[in-house]
């Protein structure tokens, strides 16, 4: 019998999918439990309209996404710490501070998306990665100033 897994299921497949189950599997398990819902003519249809519907916002979102990596691509933001006489941090410069710093200047970065290879303990200007969509990134700078 085919189905249509309506949600993940172990060993079988991802929610979206249409399989080939044996009929007592699907009849006493996956539809009982509501996994699953036979593949008939409409609901292959409505599967279909949902795929595409949901293709499109993928790709709305990855443009939105590409727009913002070509906004932020060699962009410098600057964060203020505190320091002590002799010029050093203290603690470290986090990507919660980068991305407030980000959000300030007008730019919507999560401190999710912010990578960075190794802490900021430095007062300076450093290199960093923002991944904004998962094969979508830009290279941005941030400037490490004593607070005044």
């Amino acid at each position: 019998m085919k189905v249509i897994l309506l949600k993940d299921v172990k060993a079988q497949g991802k929610k979206g999918d249409v399989i080939e189950v044996s009929d007592g599997y699907a009849k006493n398990f996956l539809l009982k439990q509501g996994l699953a819902q036979v593949a008939n003519v409409d609901n292959m249809n409505s599967l279909t309209i949902k795929n595409a519907a949901v293709a499109r916002q993928k790709a709305l979102e990855k443009q939105a996404a590409q727009e913002l990596a070509e906004k932020l691509n060699g962009k410098t933001v600057t964060v203020e710490v505190k320091t002590g006489e002799n010029g050093k941090i203290f603690g470290s410069v986090t990507a919660k501070e980068i991305a407030e710093a980000f959000v300030k200047a007008g730019y919507s970065v999560d401190k999710k998306q912010i990578v960075l290879k190794e802490g900021i303990k430095n007062i300076g200007e450093f290199k960093l990665t923002v991944k904004v969509y998962p094969e979508i990134s830009a290279t941005c700078y941030v400037k490490v100033v004593p607070n005044a």
